[in-house]
């Protein structure tokens, strides 16, 4: 039996072609999904200890937040997704730690 990607997401990952999925496409989309999905547990895991720290590793609580939450925005831009609003809501991301980040 054949699987096919819905037309809406025939398009290559490597090139930009309308063509079906090949294998080669397929590995690349998971392992995108995948390092997107260990850049957010990332987040999750610097931003809790972020909430539980003691008030003097603050700033290097801060600084590794920051560097997490960089490096899941880069991933998620190459994987196509630019707007970064709902997952600073759903992450709860702190305005401290978007500053470092150069958001506003």
């Amino acid at each position: 039996m054949a699987v096919r990607a819905p037309s809406q997401y025939a398009k290559s990952a490597v090139g930009g072609r309308i063509a079906e999925l090949s294998p080669l496409d397929h590995e690349i989309m998971g392992e995108k999904a995948a390092s997107l999905g260990r850049a957010g547990e990332r987040v999750e895991q610097t931003l809790r200890r972020l909430h539980e720290g003691k008030p003097e590793a603050r700033e290097r609580l801060l600084r590794e937040a920051a560097q997490a939450v960089y490096a899941y925005f880069i991933q998620r831009e190459l994987c196509g997704l630019r707007r970064h609003a709902e997952v600073i809501r759903e992450y709860a991301i702190p305005r401290e730690v978007l500053a470092r980040l150069g958001a506003q």
